[in-house]
């Protein structure tokens, strides 16, 4: 009988575990002996504040690749089909979320190996609930551009798809590019359009501000750089 494919949350930020978690995904994760991860330093830093009933040397832990093959998705679900269970780790939130694991789950489910998701944060809805925005018509963009032009692009585009449907539109960005895109948006973006950041969610720093464009360039904008954020847009 094959093992279960675990999707187990991780924190999104320096925080117990035991205060974002539920104790049934602390109890599987715990006891789970086969971890495929995004990357290995995080996922033992992540295993080592649950206590794991095994030592950390005894727990296969294997790295999954940015863009894994079928052939390494097959390899990699190989203590399934062996009868062990397994875990699915990415290294902040939910697991084949904006990850490279959502591969390793669909070749799960072509052959017939359960998959289990667990509960635990993901910053995608909780800064959706938080910005008082569209919960019932959302889209979720992943990274924007990086070079000024496509960025500027991107967020017109993102702009008037909003404008035309209603839609809050969901980014990300790298920590340090943080300060770059707001200046990008707040350049950008109509007046009256509504932008919300969310950063250090779950964390004892955590702030989310949800306000329209005008209102942002009125204030002080510092203090988001190096700070894991989500941004949403709303025309």
């Amino acid at each position: 009988m094959a093992g279960r494919l675990f999707l187990v949350p991780n924190l999104l930020g320096p925080t117990p575990p035991e205060d974002v978690l539920p104790l049934r995904t602390i109890k599987i994760a715990r006891a789970l002996a086969h971890y495929v991860v995004e990357n290995a330093k995080p996922a033992r830093q992540f295993l080592k504040a649950l206590d794991p009933v095994l030592a950390l040397r005894e727990i296969a832990i294997e790295e999954i690749g940015a863009a894994p093959s079928p052939a390494r998705c097959a390899e990699l679900l190989a203590p399934a089909r062996a009868g062990h269970d397994m875990g699915l780790l990415s290294d902040a939130g939910c697991p084949g979320i904006a990850d490279p694991g959502a591969l390793l789950v669909a070749a799960a489910h072509r052959e017939g190996i359960a998959v289990v998701p667990l509960v635990g944060p993901s910053s995608l809805l909780l800064a959706l609930m938080a910005s008082g925005m569209n919960a019932q018509g959302f889209a979720f963009q992943g990274y924007l551009p990086v070079k000024p032009l496509p960025r500027v692009e991107a967020i017109r585009r993102l702009e008037a798809e909003s404008l035309r449907t209603g839609q809050a539109q969901l980014f990300i960005e790298t920590p340090y590019r943080n300060s770059s895109m707001l200046e990008a948006l707040l350049a950008t973006c109509r007046p009256a359009t509504r932008l919300a950041i969310a950063a250090d969610l779950t964390s004892v720093s955590e702030t989310v501000d949800s306000r329209t464009i005008r209102e942002w360039r009125e204030r002080e904008r510092a203090g988001y750089d190096k700070r894991p954020a989500l941004f949403i847009l709303q025309a």
